[in-house]
């Protein structure tokens, strides 16, 4: 079974708890479709001392939204990332997946380390023929360790991630948020700032 394939181009920015989304329909041509609610449910996949995460590469099996399935990011550039789908299967990572890491973890066994709960909050940016140029996911995540001891971690982030629009989408959608009072993330990924934070 070959995996499928699509460049994945987004920026990130945490949140307070109180922030309010702003309009994005006050910029001039653009429209909002939207919100729809999802649960989404990752279970995340990594050696037993975190090559993968050394590399910024991220495996995962997802649940819930749009695109439930076994998730493989690899960086290509800042806010870039190819990113690769398989179904949704039991057990343990697809041999397709394990193929693809291999020269990040020289073979060695992947096991679960992570899961994180988000509820997400979609917006979709269209143009002023309707197409999508991006979609902003509002999340409210609960992430823990599974390798670890310890408690959940929680925070409140904003994705906004390119559908169809040129790079200036990214841009225009991010003053806004930072207006309202978003900032820029630290963190390139949630695993990156569950990691950086257990």
């Amino acid at each position: 079974m070959n995996a499928t394939s699509h460049l994945e181009t987004e920026q990130k920015y945490d949140a307070d708890p109180d922030f309010v989304m702003p309009d994005f329909s006050t910029r001039p041509g653009w429209s909002v479709d939207g919100p729809e609610l999802y649960q989404l449910s990752a279970t995340y996949f990594d050696t037993a001392d975190l090559q993968l995460a050394a590399h910024k590469v991220t495996l995962r099996r997802r649940t819930g939204g749009t695109d439930a399935a076994w998730h493989l990011k690899l960086p290509l550039r800042p806010g870039t990332r190819q990113e690769l789908h398989l179904p949704l299967s039991d057990g343990p990572v697809p041999a397709e997946m394990q193929e693809r890491v291999a020269e990040f973890t020289g073979g060695a066994p992947l096991h679960p380390i992570a899961l994180l709960e988000t509820a997400r909050t979609v917006r979709r940016l269209t143009g002023p023929d309707g197409t999508v140029l991006a979609e902003v996911a509002d999340d409210e995540v609960t992430a823990r360790r599974l390798d670890h001891e310890g408690g959940p971690l929680r925070w409140h982030e904003i994705e906004v991630e390119l559908v169809s629009g040129p790079s200036s989408v990214l841009a225009d959608a991010g003053t806004l948020l930072r207006q309202a009072g978003a900032r820029p993330s630290a963190s390139a990924s949630k695993l990156g700032r569950l990691l950086a934070a257990t």
